[in-house]
Order: C-alpha cells, then structure tokens, then sequence
C-alpha cells in the first residue's frame, strides 16, 4: 500500500497538531497524484512539517483519518498493537456476567472507520471507510486472537458507506456462521442478537449502563418503554421489580423480539405487553399514567440541516411524556443524534418540562459506557445523551 503526501492549507494545521482524527476536503490544499480511496498519506504542514498519517479518501467530506501523530508505521504490527489495548480495556472495564459489548469503537479505540462487537462466541465487524476495507483481510487476521471467538461476520451495510462510495458488504470472514440469533448474556439476562439482520450489528451495547440504572428503580413500577426495539430496557424493568412494563415499537420484527426476550427471563407476556404502534399515536391517544417512562428513540438527526426538525420531534414526545407521568415520575430520555449536544438537548427537555406545565428536575445525566470510549481529542464520538428527571 503506497503513502502519498497530503500538504494542508496554510493555518489548517492546529486541529491535526491537537489530535483530531478528521481532516475536512476544506483544509487540504494538494494531494500527490497516483492514490486510491483508502491509500495512507503523510500528513504535512504548510510549510511541510510533518503532521502525522493517516488514509485517504477523496470522496469523503472527512478526507483524512489520522492514525498516528508521531513517525511510526502502519503496518499489521500497528493494528495489532490496537486491537490489543483495546481488548485490555474491555477486559478491565466490562463486568461480569456480560458476554456481549463493543470490542472497538472507532476513533474511541484510535481505530476510525472500524467497529467490532462481540456477541457471546461471535465478532461482527463493520469497515465503514476505504481505508479500513483495505485493510480488511489483515484485520479480521488479527481478529483471530480476540479468546473464546468461533467466527468473525461482517455487517458492513450502515448509511455511512455511500458517503465514502462503498458497497455494502456482508458474510462470514473466518470461522463457523453464526446461528439465526445469536445468545449472550447481558447483567445476568439472556439476550439474542439478529447479527445478519437486525439494526446495526443487532443490539444496542451503548445503554448498558442506563438500562442498569433505569430497572434498579422500577420496583413496583407502572413502566412505559417507548421505540423499545427488542426490549432490552424492559426486561431491566421486569427485572427489578416493575408492576407491569408496556413496550411500543413500530418495527413488528423488534416488537415479537421484545417478547421472546421477556419470555426467555422469565416474565409472561400478560403482564409485559409488547405493542406495535407509533410512539407518537401511542402517547396522544394512550390514557394511562405512568410512574417511568423510557424514550430511547432512533437519532432523529443524521444530518446538520436535520437538527430544527429533530429538535422538534425531541420536544414532541418528551412533552407528552411528562404529562403521562404520574407526580413524583420518572422520565429517562435519550438522544444518540450526534448534531444534538447535551446542551442542546437539555434546553430541548427544559421546552418539553415548561410546555406541560410541570416542576421538573434533573437527577442524572449519563451517556455510553467504556466499551465506548470517547477520544479527549475527538468530543463528536460522545453522541449518546441520556437525562433522569423527576416531575412533580
């Protein structure tokens, strides 16, 4: 694989000399001729002082990647020396009793355009970038010794693949193919993930943490889980406690997988409705009243010029969440649209809270836990935003 020199702009290299991992089209001022999409470039200054390397691809608003900042090279060694670290940390940091969770976690992991999750004794990989496919074949290699993994499968099929002018790519990399839905465990509940079909990889590793928080306070509970997918945050619910724990989705896929998650842990169906419907009919047309609420809604904004329509969709159902509430309720909701800040987020609730006419009060703010380590240099890796509050 060649290395080219790409020469930033003039005052363009502050943000590489701080770390960041992205270098946007805008900041570029020549490429050497003679690249393909995915080729490692040498990052330079100006005045060609060297930056750091990273891999290329001209199609891509993000045209650079960083991979390192120092005069190293990129080689399978460096990979390995990667994948490693980020092994160590999920060993240190995952509890037990979790046999599913993200192994690496892109620019978290120092490894942009690569996500691998682990699902009991099977990895799912996703290279969302040409300079990560390349090196696809040498990293599903090293792969080989993550401990305990039958097979590597590739879910290479998320929207960010066109931006890079990718095809979609799925099967078995090495080792056996995995079942239709494969087992894992989850704080001691048995979960399944569709890891051919299912959205994403299959399940959502990032509220791990929150779904522990949430079912340690639903004891007794009357519990609404709104866009509950298949349910994982209901089963919490269920089992710490909650009375009754209604779950709504629009996807009947998620919704009959809701069910089979409850049944396999042992909660029956009569007491753990799983409805599907539209989140929003469902909380303007549905009477009762609840002491917590879940939203855990799909990103509304994928797009910058999509964050006023978001922000109004966020607001819609937070608002009609608070007035379901009993008084003393709880309402976690959740954004994971990356365009949506916290701050920006929190004055979205504030809107919702003051529109209901209701005291609220926030008793936790939380995100995604260590298996999604967020990069000090690179804040747009901490997408999920997740607020507890109180109405009174």
């Amino acid at each position: 694989m060649k290395t080219v020199r790409c020469v930033l702009k003039p005052g363009r290299e502050k943000p590489v000399q701080a770390f960041h991992p992205w270098i946007f089209s805008g900041a570029i001022d020549l490429i050497d001729e003679g690249y393909q999409a995915g080729d490692l470039v040498r990052v330079l200054s100006a005045d060609e002082k060297f930056l750091g390397t990273g891999y290329l691809n001209p199609q891509s608003q993000i045209t650079v990647r960083m991979l390192a900042f120092d005069e190293r090279a990129i080689n399978a060694d460096f990979f390995r020396e990667k994948i490693k670290a980020a092994v160590a940390l999920r060993s240190a940091f995952i509890p037990p009793k979790v046999s599913g969770y993200r192994l690496i976690h892109s620019e978290g992991d120092f490894l942009p355009g690569l996500i691998v999750e682990r699902y009991g004794d099977f990895l799912v990989s996703q290279f969302l970038t040409a300079g990560m496919t390349l090196w696809k074949e040498a990293l599903a290699e090293l792969l080989k010794a993550v401990p305990g993994i039958k097979g590597l499968y590739e879910r290479s099929d998320a929207e960010a693949l066109a931006k890079e002018g990718l095809e979609p790519n799925s099967g078995v990399l090495w080792g056996a193919e995995p079942p239709e839905l494969v087992p894992f465990e989850e704080s001691g509940f048995q979960f399944f993930a569709d890891v051919r079909e299912g959205q994403k990889s299959g399940f959502f590793f990032d509220q791990r943490d929150n779904r522990a928080l949430i079912g340690g306070l639903c004891r007794g509970k009357n519990v609404l889980n709104c866009f509950s997918y298949s349910g994982a945050f209901s089963v919490y619910a269920a089992g710490g406690g909650a009375k009754r724990v209604v779950s709504v989705d629009s996807s009947a896929d998620a919704i009959d997988m809701a069910r089979v998650h409850l049944e396999k842990n042992g909660f029956a169906a009569k007491d753990f409705p799983c409805l599907q419907d539209d989140v929003f009919r469902y909380l303007r047309e549905d009477d009762s009243a609840y002491d917590v609420i879940i939203l855990d809604p799909p990103a509304f904004c994928k797009r910058k010029d999509q964050v006023t329509q978001a922000a109004r969709g966020y607001k819609d159902i937070n608002l009609l969440a608070f007035k379901k509430l009993v008084p003393g309720g709880l309402l976690f909701t959740a954004s994971c649209s990356s365009f949506i800040d916290l701050d920006l987020f929190q004055k979205i609730i504030f809107g919702a809270a003051k529109d209901a006419g209701r005291p609220v009060r926030i008793l936790k703010r939380t995100g995604h836990g260590a298996d999604h380590p967020v990069s000090i240099y690179h804040p747009e890796g901490e997408y999920l935003k997740g607020i507890l509050c109180q109405a009174l």
